[in-house]
């Protein structure tokens, strides 16, 4: 109930104070496992991605410090945030993501790690290939063009949905996990470099 009061909140905040432009919400599969993979600029990125994916719930992770504070310790396990940390390899939450993928879920992540503060893409963390290949889940890559400005617009650009399965056989090993986020980066700034060509 919370993650659909919320939701609806932001969806009309994005709608009627940031004018959102969204291109391509047909490319977000209506079932079954799905990542959503979007470069990161700002704080709004998270209610922003969620919003997008609606009616379909979207699971992220969040910096385990957030959880150490009371009020967000129980607001945000009913937003579907759980914690992850930050650098470093943090298995329990690599499980708790390919659980969400394992159930059919919708899983939103930010293969940077971190917000740009330049706008430019920053070289995307190994996770997101080591989730990307062992679920087998599809990536749908989100472009986010910004700017976040009151009356806007703000365009964001949704491509067709990856597959990787064809990584499922191969170990997980380093290059094989880097040559996947690597692979869904390089979409995103496509998509990116497409729009500003426009």
């Amino acid at each position: 109930m919370l993650y659909t009061v919320i939701c609806q909140a932001f969806r009309i905040i994005f709608r009627f104070f940031f004018r959102w432009r969204p291109e391509g919400r047909e490319n977000i599969p209506a079932e079954g496992p799905v990542i959503l993979c979007s470069n990161h600029i700002s704080w709004w990125d998270p209610p922003l991605v969620g919003s997008l994916a609606w009616p379909r719930k979207v699971h992220f992770m969040a910096k385990e410090e957030l959880f150490r504070y009371p009020v967000f310790s129980v607001v945000l396990p009913k937003i579907l945030a759980f914690p992850v940390k930050r650098d470093t390899a943090d298995r329990r939450a690599i499980r708790t993501a390919l659980d969400v993928l394992k159930k059919g879920g919708v899983l939103g992540l930010f293969p940077e790690g971190t917000r740009s503060r330049t706008g430019e893409m920053l070289p995307p963390q190994p996770g997101v290939g080591l989730i990307t290949r062992n679920s087998g889940a599809v990536v749908v890559p989100v472009a986010i063009h910004g700017p976040y400005r009151l009356f806007g617009p703000l365009r964001i650009t949704i491509g067709r949905p990856l597959d990787f399965s064809q990584f499922s056989a191969e170990k997980a090993r380093a290059e094989v996990l880097e040559e996947i986020a690597a692979a869904i980066m390089s979409e995103i700034g496509g998509m990116l470099a497409s729009a500003q060509r426009r």
